[in-house]
């Protein structure tokens, strides 16, 4: 058992070997071990394995659970067992063990989470804006929810390659450069670069509806690209360079860093090679001009991989796309972090890929679309809602919280507070749902002190700051290591159960890519304090209570700043 294995793997390895021992059993199909109970009443953690082995042993579920309780030696970490209803085998933990694994992961940065992806590369891709085309509220889910499970697999010492797979190849860039020659504003392009590209687009797509001629010189400027044309590669160069400087001043505000920005083009010079593999193998075939994969037989529709007029579809390139990561990083997994729409490409896709014999474990993250109700944001009708212009937003309302909160504090820490307020609370509205869910945006919610949010939670941290910093203000020579914690209280042992469980939090977050589930840990375990806060006293406490409620309170909030951390929000110190 490797040194922070927690209760709940320690007493599953313990209840299966035990149970083996008993009834004589080797090989079972029925889980042997435990999870932890819904109700502390009924322990802390529970074994359900008595009603499942009745058919097996041929015994009622409660005798069962009766002889093993009665053959059982327990170990040191359970105080008793407990049999309730038809056979349900509760497990109370000993607060003495409780305390010991709170202290042993006082000095432990991974807070008990097992580093078990070492060794392992995990290649992740999200976000994946258009060039030349300002990023929306449409981009905010795939960029937190990527960043977060990005940010839990690192956690879990997986090697992470985060990878921003941009929009910046296709017949758009015809447009685009007949466009830009013709209705550029260079003064407009070095203020705003990202928006005038697309207004230069807009315009030049207009005009092509307008005028055949048009058209077919954006035609030509296209095929001199994909010949590699010097001039037009220049301005293609350029588009992309603009783009993702401006790209990146929305992900230094977001907190979200990208190991690589491999767009569409990095993988062109393949698509050739991948259509030979298709057809070599039988999988490809003519129809109407195009070259289709047939996945009738799979429940899909065709899969266009070479459409009628000689261009890739998404499909090729996502293939040899699959087929250069596993060449380069040979990963464990390839997570792609998209929205509900493209559910129909990702399956066609990963079938092919599979026929293809590509030895990876393809995973779509999809997630449903996020809206605004009206007149929740001021914006002309029609126009598309820009991700600045929301931060911007964020920022803004949370800036009067604090200044009707804080009147007092400097400007520029004002500012900075408010910073990290509006956009914690952008991303925990996101990250508190699950992902597949369509989630309506509000402020009310969004910003609210009191319930499932991010300021909330961020407050709960900076009160266990202010209480820790009163602490040392009145016993400043105080040395909390020679206090050892002591689990009495009622809420005292909710808080350590709570802290004790936080690797399953993180490892369920990530193997199920869901960061809600650590959401919702850590709006437990902020409930869980304020309980303890208001109703058990910390500096009033005699010697030795107290300094054991402090190094509680302080792993409690190293919990809650790691698992904030996870999700990409900040904890300030005070608010």
């Amino acid at each position: 058992m490797r040194e922070f294995a927690t209760f709940e793997e320690r007493l599953s390895a313990w209840t299966t070997d035990t149970m083996q021992t008993v009834f004589g059993l080797e090989e079972s199909s029925v889980k042997l071990g435990v999870s932890p109970t819904q109700n502390e009443t009924f322990g802390d953690y529970q074994c359900n394995a008595a009603m499942e082995l009745a058919k097996v042993l041929k015994k009622a579920p409660r005798q069962i659970a009766q002889e093993f309780s009665d053959a059982a030696k327990l170990p040191d970490f359970v105080e008793k067992i407990e049999i309730a209803g038809p056979g349900f085998i509760n497990f109370f933990l000993s607060n003495a063990a409780l305390a010991e694994h709170i202290q042993s992961l006082e000095n432990d940065s991974h807070l008990g989470v097992e580093q078990a992806g070492q060794g392992k590369t995990v290649v992740i891709d999200y976000s994946s804006p258009n060039v030349a085309k300002p990023m929306h509220i449409g981009h905010i889910r795939s960029t937190v929810i990527g960043n977060a499970i990005d940010r839990l697999y690192r956690f879990l010492g997986y090697n992470v390659v985060a990878d921003n797979h941009l929009g910046d190849w296709g017949t758009q860039f015809g447009l685009m450069m007949v466009g830009f020659r013709s209705f550029v504003d260079e003064e407009a392009l070095a203020e705003a670069p990202v928006e005038e590209l697309e207004r230069v687009y807009i315009a030049s797509y207009n005009k092509s509806k307008e005028d055949p001629t048009w058209r077919d010189e954006a035609k030509k400027e296209l095929v001199k690209l994909q010949q590699g044309d010097a001039e037009n590669l220049a301005l293609w160069k350029q588009f992309i360079e603009l783009s993702i400087k401006e790209f990146d001043t929305i992900y230094d505000r977001l907190d979200v860093k990208f190991d690589l920005y491999r767009g569409e083009s990095f993988y062109n010079e393949q698509l050739p090679k991948m259509i030979e593999t298709l057809e070599g193998r039988g999988l490809a075939v003519e129809s109407d001009g195009a070259l289709i994969v047939d996945l009738e037989e799979d429940g899909m529709p065709v899969c266009i991989v070479r459409k009628s007029d000689g261009g890739y579809n998404y499909a090729t390139t996502d293939l040899a796309t699959v087929q250069s990561r596993i060449e380069e990083f040979d990963p464990e997994r390839i997570i792609y972090v998209t929205d509900e729409r493209q559910q129909l490409h990702f399956r066609q896709f990963f079938t092919i890929a599979k026929k293809l014999g590509m030895d990876a474990n393809l995973v779509h993250v999809w997630f449903g679309l996020m809206r605004l109700p009206e007149a929740t944001f001021s914006t002309r009708e029609g126009n598309v809602i820009k991700l600045a212009a929301l931060l911007d937003e964020a920022e803004a309302r949370a800036l009067e919280m604090v200044k009707s909160s804080s009147p007092d504090m400097p400007k520029e820490q004002q500012k900075e507070l408010a910073r990290a307020i509006g956009i914690g609370a952008i991303k925990y509205t996101d990250l508190s749902q699950n992902p597949q869910s369509l989630v309506t945006f509000t402020w009310e919610k969004a910003l609210n002190m009191e319930g499932n949010s991010a300021p909330y939670l961020q407050y709960a941290y900076a009160r266990i700051s202010s209480v820790y910093d009163k602490f040392h203000a009145k016993y400043p020579d105080a040395e909390l290591s020679q206090y050892p914690i002591i689990i009495e209280h009622e809420l005292e042992r909710r808080i350590a159960i709570k802290l004790s469980r936080f690797p399953a939090a993180v490892r369920a977050a990530a193997e199920n890519y869901r960061p809600n589930i650590m959401a919702d840990y850590l709006y437990d375990l902020a409930q869980i304090y304020s309980s303890f806060y208001q109703n058990v006293p910390f500096l009033k406490a005699d010697e030795g209570i107290r300094e054991s409620r402090i190094r509680l309170c302080r792993a409690t909030a190293a919990t809650l700043r790691k698992g904030l951390d996870l999700l990409g929000i900040e904890t300030p110190e005070r608010i």
